[in-house]
């Protein structure tokens, strides 16, 4: 099928928040992953988001280029082309920009999705992350208030981080401290600053916890009841009846968790769930098993001629989608978003 549109994106989104379940966002870098997303996703029967962080971009220029812009181009041209031989819909999203990559990723982006629906047309991406948790909260949600509405004319949903998100995520470097669990009063600002949809429909990336990579049991807390605390307290805020969910919150720094946070997580109103970590490491398991186990034929030992039925990318290349696609329609059965899509 064709890339969602802005209305069906937001329908997704709607029906994910309505039917309680989660799309995988999964972070592609090349053609390759990008086929294995796809791939994974048709398997479950699900839609879901296809995205490319700024690293993640500048690797899509060519190694030797990193060209963000050049890369966030490529990458939707390919997206459009692959998608259409599948019966799925996803949605095309740029992840975790934040302030010194925004003048060389997302406004440019924006700029050109701008010119395309002032021309009749459609944006490029249907959705783009302001990750502004390096800065204070005031500086944060300013910055995401002139993004929105940038962002509304164009077409597209911005999503905001309020909160850091632990870890490491392309050179980014987060302690894993207390500023990982987004306070009531967060929400409440964020309320104020970017509505709740009449300025610009947005994701809330709400932290309880996360932490990005993979950490051993025990080292990482998360606490998904945060999330029901921010929901409540801004719908009392805005008279919303009891139970209402008024932000559409993500989650970040998913690969590893627990099913358990993960479904209580979506229960307190989460839409869409980054993974990138996991389906990284299904690539390049196979990948690396088929090296050692035909070292002598990918290398060319004491000076023999090596075999080239093992070390052609497509002999390893196809191993590493078949692994990885599995991966992302095991996301999909976690996520509940499995046999939900309604072009399937």
């Amino acid at each position: 099928m064709p890339i969602a549109t802005p209305e069906s994106y937001a329908a997704m989104l709607d029906r994910a928040k309505s039917g309680g379940f989660a799309y995988p966002a999964i972070n592609v870098t090349s053609s390759q992953t990008l086929s294995a997303a796809l791939a994974g996703l048709a398997e479950a029967g699900s839609d879901g988001i296809l995205q490319v962080s700024t690293g993640g971009a500048g690797y899509w220029s060519g190694g030797s280029r990193n060209d963000m812009v050049v890369g966030g181009l490529a990458f939707a041209a390919c997206a459009k082309e692959l998608a259409a031989q599948y019966p799925i819909e996803v949605a095309l999203h740029t992840d975790h920009c934040p302030p010194d990559k925004l003048d060389g990723f997302v406004k440019p982006l924006l700029a050109i999705s701008r010119e395309r629906v002032e021309a009749g047309g459609l944006p490029l991406f249907q959705s783009h992350m302001w990750d502004g948790s390096a800065v204070p909260l005031a500086e944060n949600l300013r910055i995401g208030a002139e993004l929105l509405e940038a962002c509304a004319a164009a077409n597209i949903i911005l999503e905001v981080e309020v909160g850091v998100v632990g870890g490491e995520e392309d050179g980014v470097v987060a302690e894993i401290n207390e500023q990982l669990y987004t306070s009531p009063q967060d929400y409440l600002d964020t309320v104020a600053a970017l509505g709740v949809g009449e300025k610009g429909r947005y994701l809330l990336a709400a932290t309880f916890g996360n932490v990005h990579g993979v950490y051993k049991p025990g080292n990482v807390t998360l606490r998904p009841e945060i999330l029901a605390e921010g929901q409540r307290v801004a719908a009392e805020h805005l008279d919303q009846p009891e139970g209402s969910k008024p932000f559409d919150l993500v989650f970040h720094g998913g690969s590893g968790s627990d099913p358990a946070d993960i479904a209580a997580a979506i229960g307190h109103g989460v839409v869409k769930m980054n993974i990138d970590t996991d389906t990284q490491y299904a690539f390049a398991r196979p990948v690396a098993d088929h090296m050692f186990r035909n070292y002598d034929g990918v290398l060319k030992v004491d000076g023999e001629v090596g075999n080239k039925k093992v070390y052609d990318p497509r002999v390893w290349g196809r191993a590493a989608e078949t692994s990885m696609a599995a991966r992302v329609a095991q996301a999909c059965a976690d996520l509940g978003s499995a046999g939900k899509s309604p072009s399937a």
